[in-house]
C-alpha cells in the first residue's frame, strides 16, 4: 500500500538528484544519494563520490551532526555488509533515525533485503518506494554485480533504410552534430568506451569526451581486434591526459601481429594460445577482471552484430538519421546477427529526437522490465 506523502516524494527525488552526481565515478559501487530531514527541513545530504570513500548515508549524517528522530531518504537500500567502509544500515540505526525511505532495494546478494531487515530489527520504520527512477540509476550496477562480465551498452547509427555507409571502407557521417555530442556525453557514465578495429581503421576516432569532463575515475578506451592490428598512430591509441592507456583486446594466438602496439597501448591477449580470432565473451570477462564494470560500445556492423548474437548486449542506443543509403554496395547496420531470435526481447524505454535524428533506447535480455516489447 502506498504510504509516501507528496513531501516524501520530493525528498526522495532530491536523493536521486544527488546520486546522479556520482555517475562515472563510483564503479564498482552504485551511485547513491541520501537526504536527512527533521521537522520538515533538510539538515544533511550527501552522495557517494568514489569507491572506497564514505557512502552517501554517512556523508549526510555527518552534515546533519544530530539525526536523532530524523527521516532519511536514500536512493538505494543501505548496505548491510562491511567492506572498505562500515555497514550503512548500522550507521543509520546508531545515529538514532526514526524512519528510512528507500528508492529501491539493493540487488547485491550481500545486502538485498538485509539492510531493511537490520533497520527494522533496530526499531527503525522503513518504507521502500520501488521507484523506476531509482532502479534506472543503478541499472549498470544491477546487471553487473552478480556476473563475470561488464554491463554492455551498444550504440549504433543507421540510415532510415538500415545502412551505415553506401560502400565498404568509406567514412560517411550519417548523424547530425547534436547526436555526436549526445554520444560523447553518454561516455561519461561508462567505465570504458569500445570500438572494433574496423572502426579505428575507417573513422580514426578519438573516443574521448568533448568538451572534457573531469571525473575521479580515469576513462578507459578499448579497441577490440578481431584478428589484425591497428596503426600505432591511430588517435584511439594516442595518449590523452586523464585517460588510462588504451586497452587493446587481441586473440592470444596472434601475439606477433600486435607487437606494434605494445609500447603505446595495454594489449590484453584473450583466449588460449592457439586462438587467432577474438573470443568476445572471454574478452568481456577479461575486462571485468581489469575492474571494468560497464562498457559503451560504439560499434560497427561486425562487432555490433557479434555482440548481439553472443547475448552480450544489455542496452541499445539506436540512432536513426533521416537519410536513405541503399545502393548495391551499401553496408547493413548489423552483420552476422540473428535478429529473429531477439524478437520480444527488446524493451524500449526511451525515444527522443536529437537534432535531426531519432535515438531509440531499450534493454535486451530476460532481465529487462517495463518498456514496450517489440
Amino acid at each position: 500500500m502506498e504510504t509516501l506523502s507528496a513531501l516524501d516524494r520530493l525528498f526522495l527525488e532530491r536523493s536521486y538528484e544527488l546520486a546522479a552526481r556520482g555517475i562515472g565515478n563510483t564503479s564498482p559501487n552504485p551511485q547513491v544519494g541520501a537526504v536527512v530531514v527533521r521537522d520538515g527541513a533538510i539538515v544533511g545530504e550527501g552522495y557517494h563520490h568514489r569507491a572506497g570513500l564514505a557512502h552517501a548515508e554517512v556523508v549526510a549524517l555527518a552534515q546533519a551532526q544530530d539525526a536523532t528522530g530524523a527521516t532519511v531518504y536514500v536512493s538505494l537500500e543501505p548496505c548491510n555488509h562491511v567492506g572498505r567502509t562500515p555497514a550503512c544500515s548500522q550507521a543509520l540505526a546508531d545515529a538514532g533515525v526514526a524512519r528510512v525511505v528507500i528508492g529501491t532495494l539493493d540487488p547485491n546478494p550481500r545486502t538485498n533485503g538485509g539492510g531493511v531487515a537490520t533497520l527494522r530489527a533496530r526499531g527503525v520504520q522503513v518504507e521502500v518506494a520501488n521507484d523506476a527512477t531509482a532502479r534506472a540509476l543503478i541499472e549498470r550496477f544491477a546487471r553487473a554485480v552478480d556476473r563475470d562480465r561488464p554491463y554492455l551498452a551498444l550504440k549504433m547509427a543507421m540510415s532510415l533504410d538500415g545502412y551505415v555507409t553506401s560502400q565498404p571502407g568509406v567514412q560517411e557521417w550519417l548523424t547530425c552534430e547534436e547526436e555526436r555530442l549526445y554520444v560523447r556525453e553518454l561516455r561519461i557514465a561508462y567505465d570504458a568506451v569500445m570500438v572494433g578495429a574496423g572502426t579505428v581503421r575507417v573513422d580514426d576516432p578519438q573516443l574521448t569526451v568533448r568538451p572534457a569532463h573531469h571525473r575521479l575515475r580515469d576513462y578507459v578506451r578499448v579497441v577490440a581486434c578481431e584478428s589484425d592490428t591497428v596503426s600505432e598512430t591511430s588517435r584511439a591509441i594516442a595518449h590523452v591526459a586523464d585517460y588510462a592507456p588504451t586497452l587493446v583486446l587481441a586473440p592470444a594466438g596472434a601475439r606477433e601481429r600486435f607487437e606494434n602496439l605494445r609500447r603505446d597501448a595495454d594489449v590484453l591477449f584473450v583466449g588460449d594460445a592457439t586462438a587467432t580470432q577474438l573470443d568476445l565473451p572471454e574478452a568481456m570477462r577479461a575486462l571485468a577482471r581489469r575492474g571494468v564494470q560497464s562498457v559503451l560500445c560504439e560499434g560497427g556492423p561486425t562487432i555490433g552484430g557479434r555482440l548481439i548474437a553472443a547475448g552480450l548486449v544489455d542496452r541499445l542506443y539506436w540512432a536513426i538519421a533521416p537519410v536513405l543509403l541503399r545502393t548495391d554496395t551499401a553496408v547493413p547496420v548489423l552483420a552476422g546477427a540473428d535478429l529473429a531470435s531477439l524478437r520480444q526481447r527488446v524493451a524500449i524505454d526511451s525515444v527522443e529526437r536529437v537534432g535531426d535524428d531519432v535515438v531509440i533506447s531499450g534493454t535486451l535480455g530476460p532481465a529487462h522490465s517495463g518498456g514496450t516489447d517489440v
